[in-house]
């Protein structure tokens, strides 16, 4: 089980559904997660319902960790890259209950990046990430 210390200074105020830094505390592997998007095993989008697309998206992160033989609670960094922050903060509830499914209450360190665009054609949201095995 990878081991962090939240670091979340006073000064930047309380943090909700991210932590501003995780310090690893034992040894560790560090890797290095492609942007994934919500599609299938056929590369397939899995439809345009953005909430969708955000919960294959992580799962396919997900994917990746758990190949390389780690679990949620190891990834240390998530970069969201977004076609629509007001769609994201509309539908805030129901990503946030997706994270949860598949999260549990672990919040890496995160960054949401609204974009113009997307490779692939009606993609809605990208996942890149880091993370500690």
């Amino acid at each position: 089980m990878v081991s962090f210390k939240r670091i979340n200074p006073e000064s930047l105020g309380r943090p909700v559904g991210y932590t501003n830094g995780l310090l690893t505390t034992r040894e560790f592997r560090l890797l290095f997660i492609a942007g994934q998007i919500g599609w299938d095993e056929s590369q397939q989008l899995v439809g345009q319902d953005f909430v969708e697309q955000f919960d294959c998206a992580l799962k396919n992160v997900l994917a990746v960790v758990r190949e390389s033989g780690g679990a949620p609670d190891g990834i240390a960094r998530l970069v969201i890259y977004v076609t629509d922050k007001e769609e994201y903060r509309a539908r805030r509830r129901e990503i946030g209950e997706r994270w949860r499914a598949q999260m549990g209450d672990h919040y890496p360190a995160m960054t949401l990046v609204e974009v113009k665009g997307l490779l692939e054609d009606g993609a809605k949201v990208e996942i890149e990430g880091i993370a500690v095995i």
